[in-house]
């Protein structure tokens, strides 16, 4: 009973879902206990005035705070205690969320890892990932880095062996639509595989929508949530744990030096945040959220041509244009 009332807690049933959407790797006491503070600070100086690390915690602070109604003011108006126990409750639902799609994720992902209907070979093992990695032929070239060549008997022996250590921020094949990278347009392609669209699937619209239609079922986390697009944060998640399924780690830990999970998706995110790449990011974030919430809003399609609409839009266009040119 105690078990039960305890899962279905709203702050950790709300930390479950921010952990996964907005900001995963983080302690959320410290966040919230830091960002209660920085409010104060904030009436002396301006936010600019800060570095960037301290930038995006206040940010993801601030959308935390803002997506749980009255959560800002039991914070400021409680004491350092209650901060802490309600930042311990967000912080175990994001962890137990976290788990639960580590867990999930380990035995899912080998039935994406070739065409449906051929083997795995060699085969590998549900519950055992010592196989896997750099280990294995196929999870191997799906690691491999952007970059470097897997079919080179000389790189794949120093991959394997761990002569040449890879770093969160060495995104590999797996990212990459039909696992192909261009050197010369890194951005082509990027985060749109086929892998991680059965990820996003698996633990955002449900285990069985990966070999469907699209759409959000009832019981779905997105449902659940009233998601209807895909965040950055979300796709960052995805990215790291997919990346952690291929590996040959069995334990998921922050700060694990083989796997530097927590590199990887700070480097993911450090991406999608730029603003001098915010086109791609756009058009990055427009074709996911059409892929897995087609019927939502955020997936409206082009204004077809020549309908009323659009002439609305050109004379308005038009008009806007004109007024612009009167005024200078």
């Amino acid at each position: 009973m105690a078990a039960s009332r305890t899962s279905s807690n709203p702050l950790i049933l709300h930390g479950r879902h921010f952990g996964r959407t907005v900001f995963a790797l983080c302690n959320y006491p410290a966040l919230l206990t830091a960002g209660i503070l920085r409010l104060e600070e904030l009436q002396d100086s301006p936010i600019e005035d800060y570095p960037a690390d301290v930038r995006r915690e206040h940010r993801v602070f601030m959308e935390l705070v803002e997506s749980y109604p009255g959560l800002l003011d039991r914070l400021t108006n409680g004491e350092e205690e209650d901060i802490i126990h309600v930042g311990e409750l967000m912080g175990k639902g994001a962890s137990g969320a976290r788990g639960d799609d580590t867990k999930t994720l380990k035995s899912a992902v080998l039935e994406w890892l070739v065409p449906r209907g051929q083997p795995l070979i060699p085969p590998l093992s549900r519950n055992i990932k010592s196989d896997r990695g750099f280990n294995h032929e196929v999870t191997g070239a799906l690691l491999c880095p952007a970059g470097l060549d897997w079919s080179n008997a000389e790189t794949k022996q120093s991959l394997k062996s761990g002569e040449t250590a890879v770093r969160g921020d060495q995104w590999p094949m797996f990212l990459y639509a039909g696992y192909v990278y261009d050197p010369e347009d890194p951005w082509t392609g990027l985060l749109r595989s086929e892998i991680l669209i059965f990820g996003f699937k698996h633990v955002f619209t449900s285990p069985s929508s990966v070999d469907k239609e699209p759409k959000a079922t009832r019981s779905g986390n997105a449902y659940l949530h009233g998601m209807k697009s895909v965040t950055k944060g979300s796709l960052a998640y995805i990215a790291t744990q997919v990346r952690f399924s291929l590996s040959s780690s069995s334990v998921f830990s922050r700060t694990n030096t083989v796997t530097d999970s927590e590199n990887f998706y700070h480097s993911i995110l450090d991406l999608l945040e730029d603003p001098d790449e915010s086109q791609e990011v756009v058009d990055l974030m427009t074709w996911w959220t059409r892929r897995i919430f087609p019927n939502s809003s955020s997936s409206q399609r082009c204004i077809s041509q020549n309908s009323a609409l659009s002439k609305i839009r050109e004379k308005r266009a038009v008009l806007r244009a004109g007024t612009a040119t009167g005024t200078t």
